[in-house]
């Protein structure tokens, strides 16, 4: 039941900045949607649309005592794992992956929701085994409990999701109690798999000089997503092909210096050179047009953001309310450095976007649930007294 005495401990703050992310998303696409379309407000109107659709499902998910999902987390993950199956019987293909579901009115995304469902089972999971997870056997389960999910997710294929996923577990498992040492030898291994599959790459193609015509050993990887770690070392190979995004993207970001070129000036976007400037390479859009201060700007926003995060985590009233906050800081702080490094060229480009800033239904409305899951914390973080 909410009540109104609830209001008061109400993280305005945070707030405030959710509420300038999205004001900035709708600027920068005004910008973006100028020569793309005849209306120059094409994806500001669609934009705001799903802003305020969000808004709405965030009222609706606050209200609710986040307690009330850690009844319903066993069959909010069995829930989840039917929709991720059902893709492959129902769903449709789109830029050779085949992750989404067509309801008519709008595509639905099952990976997209798939991250609330895994943030809040996973904090059942953990919650209920704390102090429990000080040995590598204790920590198996936690393992399948993601990998699962992970699996069917990384065969549609969607390895940006399926890495998010990593980060959700990782930051979630630290909080939750597991074994530091356990983590770190975790994620050693993840580096050390990512180096072996580099080194692979290095010498089948000469030293990411020319397309692999054969790799030594087979990867779990298809041959785009190969071809987008090679060209993640070196995007000339293929300048006009799978590197066109990267240097279009480095050129647009390098272009607009320490101020940028001015809204609505930048050559790139403007000319439509710069490819998906309103989707996954929204922030080259505000490199080059806002330059090094505008995109510094944004980051401090994001930082902020996360920061209020870290508080609200901080004083909620038991172990799950702040594994639901991590797990959605966790999300979003990976979904932020994946994207902007992308766009720098310091990330294989992976398809992430940009959260509140990028062009996207199911995008939007995953990260408007999660702020909905954030706030429940935030208003219940003491009891009441009647």
């Amino acid at each position: 039941m909410f009540h109104a005495k609830l209001l008061k401990n109400i993280d305005w703050i945070f707030l405030g900045l959710l509420v300038t992310i999205m004001l900035i998303s709708l600027t920068v696409l005004k910008s973006a949607s100028a020569n793309v379309f005849q209306d120059q407000y094409y994806f500001v109107k669609k934009q705001l649309l799903w802003i305020f659709v969000g808004f709405c499902v965030m009222v609706f998910v606050a209200v609710f005592d986040y307690s009330f999902f850690k009844r319903i987390g066993n069959y909010l993950y069995i829930f989840n794992l039917i929709l991720l199956v059902s893709v492959f019987i129902m769903g449709y293909e789109a830029k050779g992956a085949q992750r989404w579901i067509s309801l008519g009115f709008f595509d639905l995304q099952p990976s997209e929701f798939a991250k609330i469902a895994i943030i809040v089972s996973f904090a059942c999971l953990l919650a209920k085994r704390q102090g429990y997870l000080e040995r590598f056997q204790d920590i198996i389960p936690c393992l399948l409990f993601i990998g699962i999910p992970m699996g069917l997710i990384l065969k549609q294929p969607d390895l940006g999701t399926s890495l998010v996923f990593l980060a959700i577990m990782f930051g979630m498992l630290w909080v939750g109690g597991a074994n530091p040492k356990i983590i770190l030898i975790m994620v050693a291994g993840i580096f050390l798999v990512a180096a072996l599959i580099f080194g692979v790459l290095f010498f089948a193609t000469d030293g990411f000089q020319k397309p692999p015509e054969e790799l030594p050993i087979p990867l779990p990887l298809k041959s785009y997503q190969l071809m987008r770690l090679i060209i993640f070392v070196n995007p000339n190979m293929d300048p006009l092909g799978a590197g066109y995004h990267v240097i279009q993207s480095q050129v647009a970001i390098g272009s607009g210096g320490f101020w940028g070129k001015g809204y609505r000036q930048g050559s790139q976007v403007q000319g439509n050179f710069l490819p998906e400037h309103h989707t996954d390479f929204i922030f080259s859009t505000v490199g080059e047009e806002l330059g090094f201060v505008g995109s510094c700007l944004i980051l401090l926003i994001y930082f902020f953001l996360l920061w209020r995060m870290i508080l609200i985590a901080k004083d909620a009233r038991d172990t799950f309310g702040t594994l639901i906050v991590v797990g959605v800081a966790s999300m979003l702080a990976f979904q932020i450095l994946v994207n902007v490094g992308m766009t720098i060229g310091i990330m294989p480009v992976t398809g992430i976007p940009l959260p509140f800033l990028t062009y996207g239904g199911s995008g939007m409305l995953t990260n408007m649930i999660s702020m909905g899951l954030v706030l429940s914390v935030n208003l219940r973080k003491q009891q009441l007294l009647f």
